[in-house]
């Protein structure tokens, strides 16, 4: 059963950098994509971004494009989100998350939480203004 294990997250000034990190407890991950999601106090949990494990594609919320970068290493053990221009706005509790199958449509999707099988318990990001 995968486990994603966050880190990385902290506290920065807007305008700062922080790169997030997830690893499936060590193991190679062998499934079909993972991803970041983040909730803020009294908000639902929302899409970040996504990658697909094979090749590399990946999928971002409008709110982060052109700011916001996932990749995963080559040894495919380790997803990160690189996380530039922060803004207060993107102070969330911002979780990692797996998925094993295939799914059709997976730009639609992979946006929606419970397509997402295995969570992580979140890292704190905190950007003040």
């Amino acid at each position: 059963q995968v486990q994603p294990v966050e880190s990385g997250g902290g506290l920065v000034q807007a305008g700062g950098s922080l790169r997030l990190s997830c690893a499936d407890s060590g193991r190679t991950f062998s499934g079909y994509a993972m991803g970041w999601f983040r909730q803020a106090p009294g908000k639902e949990r929302e899409f970040v971004a996504a990658i697909r494990w094979s090749d590399s594609y990946t999928y971002y919320a409008d709110s982060v494009k052109g700011r916001f970068a996932i990749s995963r290493d080559n040894a495919k053990t380790t997803m990160f989100l690189q996380m530039n221009s922060l803004e207060p706005e993107d102070s969330a509790l911002y979780y990692c998350t797996a998925r094993q199958n295939r799914i059709a449509s997976p730009g639609y999707y992979l946006r929606q939480a419970a397509q997402w099988y295995s969570w992580g318990q979140g890292t704190q990001v905190t950007v003040s203004s």
